[in-house]
């Protein structure tokens, strides 16, 4: 039997910028898939992805949202990383906690700052710990430790990590964090032909509705466009940062993303960009963002400079289906909450995170927390599931 002692150690390091760590080590953790030549199967975790969001100033000094990335080294081989940044605050996570911050500061705690393992303002879910292919236990488990051991020498209050995989929610809970399950709306395509294909499994009433909302939509008096790669101009993201203002400034007060980050996009990032552009009288008038994924189309933001009815839904959730349906992409997500999103064919689906909570007495209360949370959250799915607008056995087929 061998010795546990001989195991090779893995070292873990933390950066304070992604510039102190080679694109193509960080890649070859985060999508090894590309090495054929095609796309991310997740875009968000990139290396460009996430660099354009730290040298556009949208995370680091000032913005709550500090990077501390983390690399674990087997041999001088990096064999894993995270984006792990320290939160001075709960904005731009979308897996709310807002209320134990509440609760440990009431009781005379302190919960921020707190780590966090996510995408900083994605509510997209991917692998959060990013490991080379054959290393992912050895990865996640050198990582996991790591962070924790940063929150515990610097009397953090917790280590979180958001919109991960089934699996690593799995993995986590195995060796010893909190899981959470919370939910999103999801379209998935079922290997429709057409978006005709989509309305036949739908009941009659729900499909007529749809054509009604979308024949109202395109009625605006324009046109809609579809740019990405080469077809995006700057002056595609001079209007979409208006349309960006606007829609930030009513949901969050202030954008999350600074306007650096869209000329940045423009120069790194425009081969995973879809811009759904709307035009009428030679103005654009409102638009959606989206990033394309190996498989999945993502929803993130919407804006306009006009109201026109039912243009929304109709840039954000049936322009973004037909491009998944014209480019074989299984699915469509189209970002937190919205439960209007369900009598569009987006339905609810399990979303998934991990918790650490230094406090032992708070950690418990957490726990019996999240134990109830999980089960009504499942009895929600079910019960939203059962109102989506498909016809029966096309429901019974899908479960």
């Amino acid at each position: 039997m061998s010795d546990p002692a001989d195991a090779p150690t893995i070292a873990v390091t933390m950066h304070s910028s992604l510039s102190q760590i080679a694109a193509e080590d960080w890649d070859a953790c985060a999508c090894p898939e590309t090495e054929d030549g095609g796309r991310a199967r997740d875009p968000f975790t990139t290396h460009r992805f996430l660099k354009a969001l730290e040298d556009s100033g949208s995370v680091g000094t000032g913005t709550g949202w500090d990077p501390r990335y983390l690399t674990a080294e087997l041999d001088g081989r990096i064999i894993a990383c995270a984006p792990l940044y320290a939160k001075s605050h709960s904005q731009g996570e979308y897996i709310f906690d807002h209320n134990w911050a509440h609760a440990l500061e009431r009781a005379g705690g302190r919960y921020y700052p707190k780590l966090q393992i996510a995408v900083p303002f994605t509510p997209a879910t991917g692998r959060r710990i990013l490991t080379r292919p054959g290393y992912d236990a050895e990865g996640l488990g050198a990582l996991v430790q790591g962070a924790i051991q940063v929150a515990a020498d610097n009397q953090l209050s917790s280590l979180h990590v958001t919109f991960c995989t089934e699996d690593e929610a799995i993995a986590g809970e195995q060796i010893g964090l909190l899981r959470r399950r919370t939910q999103q709306y999801h379209w998935d395509n079922r290997g429709y032909d057409s978006f005709d294909g989509f309305l036949a499994d739908l009941s009659s009433r729900k499909r007529k509705t749809i054509r009604k909302e979308r024949a109202r939509a395109q009625a605006f008096g324009g046109t809609i466009q579809h740019f990405t790669g080469d077809q995006i101009q700057p002056e595609h993201w001079a209007a979409f940062w208006d349309f960006y203002q606007d829609t930030g400034a009513r949901k969050w007060g202030t954008p999350y993303l600074t306007r650096r980050f869209f000329d940045i996009a423009q120069d790194q990032l425009r081969d995973d960009i879809l811009l759904v552009m709307a035009e009428r009288d030679g103005e654009w008038v409102a638009g959606a963002l989206n990033v394309i994924g190996r498989d999945t189309l993502y929803g993130r933001y919407w804006g306009c400079i006009e109201d026109h009815p039912c243009l929304h839904f109709e840039l954000c959730y049936y322009q973004a289906m037909d491009h998944a349906v014209a480019h074989g992409l299984s699915r469509v997500e189209a970002g937190a909450q919205g439960e209007h999103k369900l009598s569009r064919g987006y339905l609810p689906v399990y979303t998934h995170s991990l918790h650490w909570i230094g406090d032992a007495g708070f950690s418990d209360a957490v726990a019996r927390y999240l134990e109830a949370e999980s089960q009504a959250v499942g009895q929600d799915i079910e019960i939203l599931t059962s109102y989506g607008p498909f016809r029966k056995d096309q429901i019974e087929e899908q479960e």
